[in-house]
């Protein structure tokens, strides 16, 4: 391991010629987030041999808002992060999206690809994350928990990025921690990024989910549902509203159920989606138990930023991965895939700039990152943006649902565009269809 990156120059890794000894404070790169994306990212940097740093502002386990569903594509990097994902490890495998809606219910399964499993996974967020990180600390990143990172130490002369504030451990300690690569995978509020400068962009669509566990028979069910049509039941007249409801079995006697609404409506900031959830699980058969006596914890939400909704990716010695880059597939919400996916592409392009001789060629490489998540994402999610605009109408989501669930052709072509699960080449015509649609659109 090179150890020329231990010390702040204002290029990445500095002078090869300049070394200095490591301390609990240096590494090569610092990782501020132990969600999905952070870990992720801290795995693939260990695994190649970069000192790396994980700093956890908690402490684990500890709680994430999910749906707690995991898709092929999450199940995928899962493998590569060598994760036993096995049911005897508590891993619930589900076989694909039950879709409701329109009056129609249809059954449909993850598609049979040579670039994805044909499952998806389910797990609670707070075993889940702690899962990868300690899978990250395994790989030889060193992880501090309780490390609340206060904002970024940047040089006067540059600008560029050379290591965080934070405060540690019960009596809040401040401490520095030093690295000319810093990596934000500190989420949607993501105070890394702003104190550089980096601000949302408010042309990009924004999610919130809300969910709750319910004590219920329907815990075992091996199919994710998803409700297309989500109803307001409170007034003297039903209401429809943007978004899709859904429920997840847990497997342990508890079922996740939740709502996701999109910033694309009028209603997205006049409702109360706590109280819409509790209006929606009301509307339930009463032998699935989505009663309040039922309920095993509190309702919480988030939000979920999508479409690249904070650029650039790369500045200054900054990466953004995950939430805090607004990485959220706009089509159906999904974020953990997504959060490690470029966590894996991050450390990638990191792990390649740390191999060049120069500060000028490793800065070359460092500011590929962007373009190889363009290219990896940019047309889905700009015909994500285009989605989300049309259903939020709900007008359009009503018809679509009555429409399109009667034809299961049509349904399956859906399934693989809403979940970005195709192969790249050698698939089928839907697959070169959605493949060749993405290709084509606008890389913003």
């Amino acid at each position: 391991m090179s150890s020329a990156g231990r010390h702040a120059d204002s290029e990445p890794w500095g002078d090869p010629a300049v070394t200095e000894p490591l301390s609990d404070s240096t590494a090569d790169v610092i990782v501020v987030g132990a969600g999905p994306a952070g870990s992720t990212t801290a795995y693939h940097l260990a695994r190649a041999g970069l000192d790396v740093l994980l700093l956890e502002k908690t402490e684990f386990p500890r709680e994430k808002v999910c749906g707690d569903g995991l898709t092929p594509r999450a199940v995928k990097q899962l493998v590569a992060m060598g994760i036993d994902i096995s049911e005897e490890a508590g891993w619930i495998r589900n076989k694909g999206l039950r879709i409701i809606g329109g009056g129609s219910r249809l059954q449909l399964d993850w598609p049979d690809l040579a670039s994805f499993p044909d499952y998806g996974l389910v797990r609670k967020r707070d075993d889940f994350d702690e899962q990868l990180a300690r899978q990250a600390q395994k790989a030889g990143a060193r992880l501090y928990e309780r490390c609340n990172v206060s904002g970024p130490i940047v040089d006067d002369r540059t600008g560029r990025i050379t290591g965080v504030k934070a405060r540690v451990g019960e009596e809040k300690r401040e401490a520095a921690f030093h690295a000319p690569l810093v990596v934000a995978a500190d989420g949607n509020s993501t105070r890394l990024s702003l104190a550089m400068g980096l601000h949302r962009r408010e042309d990009r669509p924004m999610g919130v989910a809300v969910r709750t566990y319910f004590t219920s028979p329907r815990h075992d069910d091996d199919y994710l549902e998803s409700w297309l049509e989500l109803w307001d039941r409170r007034g003297a007249q039903d209401r429809l509203l943007p978004g899709y409801g859904w429920i997840f079995g847990m497997g342990d006697g508890t079922s996740n159920v939740g709502l996701g609404v999109l910033n694309t409506s009028a209603a997205f900031k006049e409702l109360d989606w706590r109280e819409i959830l509790k209006a929606w699980c009301a509307s339930m058969p009463e032998d699935w138990g989505y009663t309040p006596e039922n309920m095993t914890g509190p309702i919480r939400g988030a939000a979920l930023p999508m479409a690249f909704n904070r650029q650039p990716h790369y500045t200054k010695g900054l990466l953004l991965v995950g939430d805090a880059g607004g990485l959220v597939n706009p089509f159906n919400g999904e974020g953990i895939a997504y959060a490690m996916e470029s966590g894996q592409l991050a450390a990638d392009v990191i792990v390649q700039a740390h191999a060049r001789s120069t500060p000028a060629q490793r800065e070359l490489a460092l500011q590929n990152y962007p373009r190889v998540l363009k290219e990896t994402y940019g047309g889905y999610y700009t015909l994500g943006r285009a989605f989300v605009k049309l259903i939020g109408n709900p007008k359009v989501m009503k018809i679509a649902a009555q429409r399109g669930l009667t034809h299961p052709v049509l349904m399956k072509f859906t399934l693989k565009l809403l979940a970005n699960l195709t192969d790249p080449t050698g698939g089928d015509a839907m697959d070169r269809i959605i493949n060749g649609l993405s290709k084509v659109a606008p890389k913003a």
